[in-house]
């Protein structure tokens, strides 16, 4: 018995040890497995990246290809040429400021569902600027959609009290009247320095019986039907308002850049190099020239795989996609082909061409776990604000990026290599933006 009992226990202990050896066995595989799964991820991951990184370079060589495009084109519109992508307007611009200004001057910005109201005292040279104030005004939604009087008549009512609050800091001489400068950020064609018919309304607008019309008219009648003593000197787009206020600040400026939701520029051209130039030249012989360079197109420009897709999903906004309603207000047509430069360095699409790479790396590397952040899914819902807060985390672990991603995308934890792949997404895509703009 005691013999049986002793084998009996070796059995059970061997087959413990068998057991033991086999559960060993399944643990390793299961390691082994999981290790060749992270490698394959990182493999993928890197794959990824390697052809961002090679789609978004941006070699000196590149950039002045691009730069020697642009002057061509630039040419060919300043020729009227019909096929040419590019607007270069014609400012009627053709004397910007000195510094030698005196007295008191107003102005009026109107580019989206707000307006500011601006007045400044001047003091020549010496002085400058001596004393300035603004106000910044919302536009009632019903405004925005109903007609051109009712939109104008409000303005001019903001822009009388503003007067009306002038203060004794200002000096307007006896019987001068007061000057009003008007910034119009929408498409019009622009017949003399102050008046421009409306093309066509944009960002929300959408106003009945002011198209084909004078904004400048518009809003002259309105300042009359208040009282307002008040006269329209100039009429400029944002950009070229911009290029004023440099040169105000520093004779040398000859051109300006806007670098924001969209992008534009403007420039002080030579009058008798412009040949669709008809009237008399200036005597100061330059021209102001509004280049609408967001059009910019060229088989020079590093378009990659997400690019293209951006350009293409333009062509259908609606249901899921909000883009800006400058690119809404055009046929399907033109968007395909507006805009490709400007959607390559511009706030409006930046954070969207880096959710795209990162969604990219979540379905083929599982770069925020094994579900892709069903958020990520979503079109513009990384906006370039967001995206560049991430690009400028230096903490030692992101966790200024990692909460944005958490915030922003729906991932509530993210590897410290998701966070540091994240930035370099980020970085690639800002830096080509950068070397783009400055190309030009």
């Amino acid at each position: 018995m005691a013999k049986g009992a002793v084998v009996g226990t070796a059995v059970v202990v061997c087959a413990a040890a068998a057991t033991a050896v086999g559960v060993a066995v399944v643990v390793s595989r299961r390691r082994r497995r999981r290790r060749e799964a992270e490698d394959e991820r990182k493999r993928k991951a890197a794959a990824v990246i390697e052809e961002v990184e090679q789609a978004f370079s941006t070699p000196t060589a590149l950039l002045r290809g691009i730069a020697d495009a642009m002057v061509v084109e630039m040419e060919r519109c300043l020729r009227a040429d019909p096929h040419a992508p590019l607007k270069m307007l014609i400012s009627y611009v053709d004397n910007l400021p000195t510094g030698d200004e005196h007295g008191l001057f107003y102005a009026l910005d109107l580019g989206g569902t707000n307006f500011r109201v601006i007045r400044v005292q001047l003091g020549g040279r010496e002085k400058r600027v001596v004393k300035q104030q603004y106000e910044e005004v919302s536009i009632p939604p019903h405004l925005m959609v109903g007609t051109s009087t009712e939109l104008f008549d409000f303005i001019a009512a903001e822009l009388e009290k503003f007067v009306g609050i002038e203060g004794e800091d200002f000096h307007l001489p006896d019987g001068r009247q007061r000057d009003l400068g008007f910034t119009f950020s929408f498409p019009v064609h622009q017949t003399s320095i102050s008046s421009g018919t409306l093309i066509k309304w944009t960002k929300g607008f959408s106003i009945n019986g002011t198209v084909g019309e004078d904004v400048v008219g518009e809003l002259t009648r309105a300042m009359e039907r208040q009282g307002l003593d008040m006269k329209v000197t100039a009429l400029v787009n944002d950009t070229v308002g911009t290029l004023a206020g440099g040169r105000y600040v520093d004779n040398d400026v000859v051109a300006a850049v806007i670098l924001g939701t969209g992008t534009n520029a403007a420039y002080v051209e030579h009058a008798n190099v412009i040949p669709k130039w008809n009237g008399r030249l200036p005597r100061s012989g330059n021209m102001v020239i509004n280049m609408e360079w967001g059009n910019f197109r060229s088989d020079k420009l590093p378009r990659s795989e997400y690019d293209k897709a951006l350009d293409f999903e333009s062509l259908n906004p609606g249901e899921q996609i909000q883009l800006p309603q400058k690119v809404n207000s055009y046929s399907r047509g033109e968007r395909r082909l507006m805009n490709i430069y400007e959607k390559m360095i511009s706030g409006m699409y930046l954070g969207e061409i880096v959710r795209r790479i990162l969604l990219k790396l979540a379905h083929d590397a599982s770069l925020f776990g094994d579900v892709v952040p069903p958020k990520l899914e979503q079109l513009f819902i990384l906006r370039t604000p967001d995206m560049s807060a991430m690009h400028h985390d230096t903490s030692h672990d992101l966790k200024h990026l990692g909460a944005k991603l958490k915030d922003i995308l729906g991932v509530p934890d993210t590897s410290l290599e998701a966070r540091y792949i994240t930035l370099h997404v980020c970085d690639l895509v800002a830096e080509r933006g950068a070397r783009l703009a400055a190309a030009k």
